[in-house]
């Protein structure tokens, strides 16, 4: 008879040993592929909410500008020189090394202008991609479709004591007001925006951009990279990351991992331990068999080998059962840990993880019981007989 089908027929007859260690591995395993699948699951589902926050990459012109500003109180400043973007360049953002990282790139047009008596901020934007860029702005009316259509700010429509459907005069062209922003505690509720190529001409700014914001949120977005390849594009240029939002991002996808990898640790342990006290057990309980086994002439390497398969049968079945049912748990749990949340999907580099982890893991907890399965002493086992 050979070393498996020994193994196999021990199995077989020790059916309810056998259920209790694949059940304690099915419960180690699905606990971290659960853990796991949950982990990145939910960190697909904030890098795809943090990518909705609009630009994380911003590229002013650089200045000799000093600002006398403290505490939110500005006393204006000393402006030596500033050179402003060519539009006709702005394409080349998308021509950098890692410009499958990129998303949207929103150029803008900033000046002030005398409105009513009263100096005011003009933005020109191209209102396609600012309306994506900024898709967390609310506003009443309907959002600007023409050149000649207006999007105004809160405050600035308290100021001037305007609605939706008025008309405005700016730098001599006329104007319609299609939506008021509702207040969003930012520079935009105090400002105007309008079409950027209109803006450009009211300000005397042809073809001159002001800022350009990028927006590059994406997994594994290689942010100091994409920063240091703008500006080798634009020598001229300020390139920034917002590294807050960037170092906010890490911090809860890497809170999620590291929570996990702690459980996840704790049931390996408890895992182990539950292998080790059952194969410890088993062996004591066959003593007679393997001191037979020794009697007529197995080696002690013969009964290391039958008791390490079975083991390795039962991790092979205790991981697939457990990367399977890991699964399972992580899909129908997905919703409850994070509303509107959505599962991940498969993932077999996990599973193969789930299934090395679980053999090696029955394997070193088995080693131990095997050895001393191979050193028992054949006379014993004749005398018991």
């Amino acid at each position: 008879m050979k070393l498996h089908n020994i193994s196999f027929n021990n199995l077989n007859r020790r059916k309810g040993k056998m259920i209790f260690l694949v059940l304690g591995l099915f419960i180690g395993i699905a606990t971290i592929v659960t853990l796991l699948s949950i982990t990145e699951s939910m960190s697909r589902d904030i890098e795809d909410r943090l990518d909705q926050f609009g630009a994380n990459i911003v590229m002013v012109p650089k200045s000799e500008n000093l600002s006398l500003s403290y505490g939110g109180v500005s006393m204006g400043g000393v402006n030596y020189k500033t050179v402003e973007f060519d539009e006709a360049r702005i394409p080349d953002i998308r021509t950098i090394e890692n410009s499958k990282n990129l998303g949207l790139v929103a150029p803008k047009v900033l000046g002030a202008a005398k409105v009513k008596e009263k100096n005011i901020l003009l933005m020109g934007v191209d209102f396609e991609t600012e309306l994506q860029l900024k898709n967390w702005w609310q506003f009443e009316g309907t959002p600007p479709a023409a050149a000649n259509e207006l999007l105004i700010g809160s405050q600035t429509a308290a100021t001037f004591k305007l609605s939706v459907g008025d008309k405005l005069t700016i730098g001599g062209s006329d104007f319609v007001i299609t939506s008021i922003l509702k207040p969003t505690g930012a520079s935009e509720d105090g400002i105007i925006i309008g079409d950027l190529h209109a803006f450009q001409k009211i300000l005397g700014k042809e073809d001159r951009v002001s800022m350009v914001e990028i927006a590059a949120f994406c997994r594994d977005c290689p942010i100091t990279e994409l920063v240091l390849q703008i500006s080798e594009k634009f020598p001229e240029a300020k390139v920034t990351a917002l590294r807050q939002a960037v170092m906010s991002k890490m911090q809860s996808i890497e809170m999620f991992k590291t929570f996990s990898y702690g459980i996840a640790v704790l049931v390996i342990f408890i895992g182990s331990l539950l292998v080790f006290v059952t194969m410890m057990g088993s062996v004591n309980e066959r003593t007679r068999e393997i001191g037979i086994f020794r009697a007529i002439g197995f080696r002690r390497g013969h009964v290391m080998q039958i008791i390490l398969l079975e083991a390795m049968v039962v991790g092979l079945i205790g991981g697939l059962l457990g990367y399977i049912g890991g699964n399972g748990i992580a899909w129908a749990a997905m919703p409850l840990v994070m509303k509107n949340g959505t599962f991940a999907g498969l993932n077999y580099s996990l599973g193969g993880v789930a299934l090395l982890l679980s053999v090696a893991l029955s394997l070193i907890a088995s080693l131990y019981p095997a050895q001393k399965a191979s050193t028992l002493d054949p006379s014993e086992a004749l005398r018991a007989l």
